[in-house]
């Protein structure tokens, strides 16, 4: 490119042009509707070719800023509506809502130990293994558990070596751990009783995953979170019928 084609900060003309558009677009002088100076008015604002600022246009189309419209000029156009993102309507302090969640986990996290037990590394066995002992001493100090469990299932999620698996359980957070919903908070811990039953299922995960053995990882992880759905549908069931 030749040097004559570049600005004094670096950047190529129409990237210049562009990004001034863009800043006047962002700013509201050209509020959507409106109509942009002509291609004369804009060679002799910025001082470029004709061609520098069809480019310019045509990124700007290609963003959805604007929208050229033969023989009227080019328009700028409404912003598009925001996209709902997932999982961001969940009400956490429903058990409904909570079985729900560990119906979905239940898919997911099941095929994710199994390509655990198939792919981790030696440094994700340790990260593993460091997540364990993390949720057992806090269980045992009588500490919040919630966040330490989460972290827990998202090391197994990225010993898949899919970034899928975690980015999805990141996406919901560590609210996708029941009983930080329900309990687990610094006024209300979850009973010792409660704590050992999800303590001996997490060894049962590690060590399949550890011992390489898909199946077992697997089966463990989805008896693990089955056994969380049980625990919240004999919740609900009691909750209704105290309402009745």
């Amino acid at each position: 490119m030749r040097r004559s084609d570049r600005s004094e900060t670096g950047r190529t003309l129409v990237e210049t042009v562009r990004e001034a558009l863009r800043d006047q677009i962002a700013s509201g002088s050209y509020p959507p509707g409106a109509r942009l100076p002509s291609e004369a008015r804009m060679t002799q604002e910025f001082g470029v070719s004709r061609t520098v600022v069809r480019e310019a246009i045509s990124s700007l189309r290609a963003d959805g800023l604007v929208e050229p419209r033969q023989g009227a000029g080019v328009f700028v156009l409404a912003p598009p509506a925001p996209v709902a993102l997932p999982f961001q309507n969940i009400d956490f302090v429903r058990i409904s809502s909570m079985i729900e969640l560990l119906e979905l986990r239940t898919a997911v996290e099941a095929d994710a130990a199994a390509l655990a037990a198939q792919r981790r590394s030696p440094a994700q066995e340790e990260k593993i293994i460091d997540c364990l002992r993390e949720v057992e001493r806090a269980a045992k100090a009588g500490e919040v558990t919630a966040d330490a469990d989460f972290a827990l299932h998202l090391a197994i999620a990225e010993a898949t070596n899919n970034p899928r698996f975690g980015d999805f359980l990141s996406m919901i957070g560590s609210n996708l751990i029941p009983r930080k919903a329900l309990a687990d908070t610094e006024t209300e811990p979850v009973a010792r009783e409660y704590l050992d039953v999800i303590s001996a299922e997490h060894q049962q995960i590690v060590g399949a995953i550890l011992d390489g053995d898909e199946d077992a990882a697997r089966a463990t992880m989805r008896q693990h979170l089955k056994g969380s759905q049980a625990r919240y549908r004999a919740l609900l069931r009691s909750s209704s019928v105290g309402k009745v």
